[in-house]
């Protein structure tokens, strides 16, 4: 597998960090959500919603214990408009998982737009990007490290 950007967000993703980092619409946030799946990335990055994701028989979120979504709200994100290379990046920092426990391998993290996060539910949740991140939880932290999760260019 490799990272990519879900269809349903090619052209958009940029946008709507502005949009959370605008606090416009006011619970406007960027989830990360980790997965475990064998499935291909042609059949994933034609899922729109999480609830899709999570639909799809060879993909599943993770239940490890303590493991829970992360949400980046405004002022977490950082987008640079980089004119001399002629493109735009959305970037947050690094990840932390704390005392993960051992159970279901990680395979992958997927970062969502979510336009009202007090709504609750993986349908309103738009996947945008997916990252390769193949982690066998064992009890110790989880870090990610992220350089830039989108890149329009």
């Amino acid at each position: 597998m490799a990272d990519f950007v879900f269809n349903q967000a090619k052209g958009k993703a940029a946008e709507w960090a502005a949009r959370v980092e605008a606090n416009d619409p006011a619970n406007a946030v960027f989830v990360i959500e980790a997965i475990n799946t064998s499935a291909t990335d042609a059949t994933l990055r034609d899922l729109d919603t999480f609830a899709l994701i999570e639909s799809d028989a060879n993909t599943a979120e993770v239940t490890n214990g303590g493991y829970a979504r992360k949400s980046l709200a405004n002022g977490t994100l950082t987008i640079t408009i980089d004119d001399g290379a002629d493109r735009t990046d959305v970037d947050c920092a690094d990840q932390t998982w704390t005392a993960i426990a051992a159970g279901t391998a990680w395979t992958d993290l997927v970062f969502g737009y979510d336009s009202d996060s007090t709504g609750g539910t993986d349908s309103n949740v738009i996947p945008v990007t997916l990252h390769d991140f193949a982690i066998t939880p064992d009890g110790s932290d989880i870090t990610a490290t992220i350089a830039v999760f989108y890149r329009a260019s």
